[in-house]
C-alpha cells in the first residue's frame, strides 16, 4: 500500500535525485519530472520518469494529468512559476517548494543583494527565525523572486497548502555550484597555502542534500502552510571546512589569516566568505515536522569531496560547475594569490 502519489518537477537536479530517493523509500508512487527526462541510478524501477519542461504550461497540465497528492518543487522562481501552481491547485492535494534562506535581511534593510556595497553586509539575529524581515518582493533579483513565489503561494491559503523550504547553503554530489571546490581544488592542484579573510571565522549555513530531502520526505507526509528553514545541525566556519576537506584528501597546507575583508581582488575570498554569521533557526522544522538531520556536515564531507575530485580530473572547472562561476569568474587566481603573499610577508 502506498502513501499516495508525488509528482516531483526538477527530479534529476542535485536536490531532486536525494528527494525522489527519500519519497520511493518511504512509500510514496513517484513521478520524477525533468526536461531531460532522465533517471537516476539510486531510484527503484518503479518510479516513473517524465519529461517536460515547466516553462510550458500547457505540457505541465498534460504531464501532471489528473493529478497527485503532492507536488514537488525543485525549480519554482517568481510569481509566475507561483500562479502556475496555483492554476493546477484543482488537481494538488498539497505542495512541497524549494526557497531558499537568502530571502532575508536584517533590520537596516542590507541582505544578500546589498553585501557588494559599503557596509553592505547583513548582520541577521543568530539564528534567523522564520519571523525576521525578507526583502521586498520583484521579478528583480533571485531573493526577491524567492519572496514573490512565497507570497503568491501563501495567498493560495486552504485552495493549496504549500511547505515552503528555505534552504542553506545547499551540498553534497551532483551540485552544480559546489563550494567545497575552492578547496578541493586547491589541494589537488598542489597550493600550499589557504588564504582566508575574516579570520576563517565565516559561518554560512549548509544544508546537506540528504537533509534537505529528509525535510521534503516529512512536509510531503504533513500537508500545511508554512515557511520553514532548512539547514544542517552544525555550522561549521570556513576554517573548518578548510581542514575537514585537506583531512578527507590527505593533505597538509598552512592557513594564513587575513583580519577583514580581501585585501586585493579575490584574495583570501571563499563561497562563504561572509563579514557576519548566517545560521537559520531550526526549530521550527524541529517542531512542526519532527526533523532530526539524517546526516551533519563534517561527516558527509568525505563523500563529497571525492565526488569532486572525480569530477575534475582532466576536466575545466567552469564547464563542470556553471553554479559556481557565476558567483565569481576567478576564484583560482593564484599568481595574485602569490604575489600578495610574496608582499605580506
Amino acid at each position: 500500500m502506498t502513501r499516495g502519489s508525488v509528482f516531483v518537477l526538477g527530479a534529476t537536479g542535485q536536490v531532486g535525485r536525494a528527494a525522489v530517493t527519500a519519497l520511493a523509500a518511504d512509500g510514496w508512487e513517484v513521478r520524477a519530472a525533468s526536461r531531460g527526462g532522465g533517471r537516476d541510478e539510486r531510484w527503484p524501477e518503479d518510479v516513473q520518469v517524465v519529461r517536460v519542461d515547466r516553462a510550458d504550461d500547457a505540457a505541465l497540465a498534460a504531464a501532471l494529468g489528473d493529478g497527485c497528492d503532492v507536488l514537488v518543487d525543485m525549480v519554482a522562481y517568481g510569481q509566475g512559476h507561483a500562479r502556475q501552481l496555483r492554476a493546477l491547485s484543482d488537481r494538488i492535494g498539497s505542495a512541497v517548494v524549494i526557497s531558499s534562506g537568502a530571502v532575508y535581511e536584517d533590520d537596516r534593510g542590507r541582505n544578500f543583494d546589498t553585501q557588494d556595497t559599503p557596509d553592505g553586509f547583513p548582520r541577521y539575529p543568530v539564528p534567523i527565525p522564520e519571523s525576521q524581515r525578507v526583502v521586498t518582493p520583484s521579478e528583480a533579483t533571485y531573493s526577491t523572486r524567492k519572496v514573490a513565489l512565497e507570497r503568491e503561494l501563501l495567498s493560495a491559503g486552504d485552495e493549496l497548502p504549500v511547505t515552503l523550504l528555505r534552504a542553506g547553503a545547499i551540498h553534497g554530489v551532483h551540485c552544480r555550484g559546489p563550494r567545497e571546490l575552492f578547496f578541493v581544488k586547491r589541494a589537488v592542484d598542489r597550493r600550499p597555502v589557504r588564504v582566508l579573510a575574516y579570520n576563517g571565522q565565516s559561518r554560512f549555513h549548509p544544508v546537506h542534500v540528504g537533509n534537505l530531502a529528509e525535510l521534503i520526505r516529512l512536509a510531503a507526509a504533513m500537508p500545511g502552510a508554512r515557511v520553514l528553514n532548512a539547514g544542517d545541525p552544525d555550522v561549521p566556519t570556513v576554517a573548518e571546512i578548510s581542514a575537514g576537506v585537506d583531512a578527507a584528501l590527505g593533505v597538509r597546507s598552512e592557513t594564513v589569516l587575513i583580519d577583514g575583508p580581501a585585501p586585493v581582488g579575490t584574495v583570501g575570498l571563499t563561497p562563504w566568505g561572509l563579514g557576519h554569521p548566517i545560521v537559520y533557526d531550526m526549530t521550527a522544522a524541529e517542531r512542526e515536522l519532527g526533523y532530526r538531520a539524517v546526516t551533519g556536515y563534517a561527516e558527509s564531507l568525505p563523500t563529497t569531496v571525492e565526488w569532486l575530485a572525480r569530477q575534475l580530473d582532466g576536466r575545466d572547472w567552469r564547464e563542470i560547475f556553471s553554479g559556481l562561476v557565476k558567483y565569481e569568474d576567478d576564484w583560482f587566481d593564484y599568481a595574485a594569490e602569490d604575489a600578495w603573499l610574496k608582499q605580506a610577508r
